[in-house]
């Protein structure tokens, strides 16, 4: 990836972690922190990866993006909204009487949505219909799922990944955001995942660790997928990034932000916006 691309991703990296804080500052709602756990990864399929039209948002052979880990739609909102899929003036109306964009997104409101998340767990069975549906059509689009650490607790994950990698999909590719943290406390002290890598392998995965806010490792990562084998990728991440005080903190799972926090966090981001542009 070129250097001029790599900045301009930061760049919206920051835009959308600002949109995120002012929707959030203006409706009174919305989960930060694991949004912006996830913020890299999104912002790279969408903005580089993915093969979508906003124009055409249902063509048969586009690319699917499912957030399995529904809470975090304040980031997935702020997403579409600046690659082109509704206004962003729209995200003022976040959770919101009759509002396309609810608290967990639900497919068939706002365009781009593909699935409709909110019971943990259920994404990856989702994706895995829609890639097979794909294959069997002969079309290569391919289904990247975005799960939690969490949300790997549920069980129906797990069967979806023993499926997955006993059909060797190579067009479906579960990402899992690994900060750490959960709703009450962290993932090792509600149900300790050990080594995550190791426990997915033995289901027929070639599994690819990196860090999931570099930019760079995100396409090093999703360009070696190969064909004929099943691929999930884990990104270790930090709950909260991009603002000091909301890092690796437990509370930021959906605190919301008082007017000192707000002005912080903004000056925060401009800062980094500075460093950027340098």
């Amino acid at each position: 990836m070129i250097e001029e691309k790599i900045k301009y991703l930061k760049q919206m990296a920051i835009q959308i972690r600002k949109d995120c804080i002012d929707t959030q500052r203006e409706v009174g709602s919305g989960h930060l922190g694991g949004s912006f756990s996830a913020i890299e990864s999104m912002i790279y399929l969408y903005f580089h990866k993915m093969n979508i039209d906003i124009r055409s948002p249902k063509k048969e052979d586009r690319d699917y993006f499912i957030l399995s880990k529904g809470h975090a739609s304040l980031g997935y909102y702020c997403v579409l909204a600046r690659v082109g899929f509704f206004p962003v003036e729209e995200l003022s109306t976040y959770r919101k009487i009759n509002s396309r964009l609810q608290g967990h997104s639900h497919m068939d409101s706002a365009p781009g949505i593909e699935c409709s998340t909110g019971s943990l767990g259920q994404g990856l069975s989702f994706g895995i219909g829609i890639a097979l549906g794909l294959k069997k059509k002969g079309l290569n689009g391919k289904v990247y799922v975005m799960i939690g650490d969490g949300e790997l607790e549920e069980g129906q994950v797990w069967e979806a990944l023993m499926l997955l990698g006993h059909l060797k999909l190579d067009n479906v590719i579960p990402i899992i955001d690994y900060n750490k943290l959960q709703l009450d406390d962290s993932v090792e002290n509600v149900c300790s995942l050990n080594n995550i890598s190791e426990r997915i392998r033995p289901f027929g995965f070639t599994v690819i660790d990196i860090n999931g806010h570099d930019f760079e490792e995100l396409d090093d990562a999703f360009e070696s997928i190969k064909e004929g084998e099943a691929t999930a990728i884990i990104l270790h991440t930090v709950k909260g990034k991009g603002i000091s005080f909301m890092e690796n903190s437990l509370p930021w799972h959906s605190k919301k932000v008082n007017n000192e926090e707000y002005i912080i966090a903004m000056e925060e981001l401009e800062l980094q916006e500075v460093l950027i542009n340098d």
